[in-house]
């Protein structure tokens, strides 16, 4: 059993919640240089989702931090001059390539198991025709390669899908973008740079690495909260966090040991608050129960809940407003206006903000009108109707 050593600071709840938005990028002035590669390379993880109502998840991280980014230019600034690559961290993410060696130990897991979810039945014929056709044609999708599917359900992989995401898995392919949703494969001795192309770190510096960085990203952490950023186990965190850098503290009201980042200990966290609507897969968000911890704020992801049991709509997302967690927009689009199906706020305070929100996002995404449906509580519809009505 590894021995921790006792915390030698102790921060309130409310500096804790200070330092992780700092982290997250929604405390202070936003990093408008480094722009979407900034934000990519400070979190670490950027995870990817096929719902798109405002936007697509990953487009909504960036345009949560920054304002209205171009749409494009997000997609340009993760896929171009091979900045970037797509592999299973939180879940399947844009990864900044520097990353590329510290999964090193998820490849080499992948290829002592032998198989994923598919097993091939001739599987060196299979794969030498996936990488035959990459080298002579460069990067492909599935359907270039030869078709995703059999024919069946979404699950019925054909050989040649099978065979390109075992080398996806295992890293001899790399997603180097995604168009039309569709990954775009290529060989990893192309798409990553030769000082980074090598599985050379073992396993517990891999874990040492990501742990360092999910709590750079974090800026205070439990363990539960460093393991589930890059989806390791409690056990691992463990072992290496004694060689992270990152230091004991104790967050009043967290009940758990916790760990901070020296550089977000340095100094207070001060500047402007980013009023924004966040994709349910932000990082500030995806791990629930620090979710609840950190803004006593409880959110599930309803979109595959039936439709009458949604409390607040198919993808609401949380309003963000004075580094608090203030309401929930369920967004949709019709044609060139942003509809609001359902608005659920805390209360009159959070009326302004809500408005601000929608407002930005409509022009963001290109809407010339913004309407709002049903409010909770509903004495509260008419004062949004009006805010909103100043903004669009």
């Amino acid at each position: 059993m590894t021995l921790l050593p006792p915390p030698q600071l102790t921060l309130s709840a409310d500096e804790a919640r200070r330092i992780a938005l700092r982290a997250q990028g929604f405390l202070g002035a936003p990093d408008r240089r480094g722009g979407t590669r900034g934000v990519l390379r400070s979190l670490g993880a950027v995870q990817l989702d096929t719902i798109s109502v405002l936007a697509r998840s990953h487009e909504l991280i960036p345009y949560a931090r920054l304002g209205a980014v171009g749409r494009d230019a997000v997609e340009q600034a993760y896929w171009t001059e091979n900045h970037a690559f797509e592999y299973w961290s939180h879940a399947a993410c844009i990864l900044p390539i520097e990353e590329w060696p510290h999964f090193a130990f998820r490849r080499r897991a992948r290829r002592a198991r032998g198989h994923r979810w598919h097993v091939l039945a001739d599987a060196e014929r299979s794969v030498d025709a996936v990488l035959d056709q990459l080298r002579t044609e460069g990067p492909l999708n599935s359907t270039q390669l030869g078709g995703a599917k059999n024919g069946g359900p979404w699950w019925d992989w054909s050989e040649t899908k099978i065979a390109v995401e075992w080398l996806l898995d295992t890293g001899e392919v790399v997603c180097t973008q995604r168009r039309g949703w569709k990954r775009i494969y290529d060989l990893a001795e192309r798409a990553v740079p030769g000082q980074l192309l090598h599985d050379d770190l073992d396993d517990a510096e891999c874990m040492r690495r990501l742990v360092a960085q999910a709590g750079a990203a974090m800026g205070v952490a439990t363990r539960s909260d460093l393991a589930d950023y890059h989806r390791l186990k409690g056990e691992q965190v463990t072992a290496v966090i004694g060689d992270t850098g990152l230091v004991p503290v104790e967050v009043e009201g967290w009940g758990k040991p916790a760990w901070a980042d020296p550089a977000a200990l340095a100094n207070e966290p001060r500047g402007r608050h980013r009023t924004t609507l966040l994709s349910p897969f932000d990082s500030l968000i995806w791990d629930r129960p620090r979710t609840e911890r950190i803004f006593g704020f409880t959110h599930r992801l309803e979109a595959y809940t039936p439709k009458a049991k949604r409390i607040h709509g198919y993808f609401a997302m949380p309003l963000l407003a004075g580094g608090k967690l203030v309401g929930r927009v369920d967004p949709a689009r019709e044609g060139g206006t942003l509809v609001a199906r359902q608005v659920t706020l805390d209360g009159p305070k959070a009326v302004a903000p809500a408005a601000d929100a929608i407002a930005e996002a409509a022009g963001w995404v290109g809407c010339t009108e913004a309407r709002v449906e049903k409010v909770l509580p509903e004495t509260l519809r008419e004062p949004l109707v009006t805010e909103l009505k100043s903004r669009v």
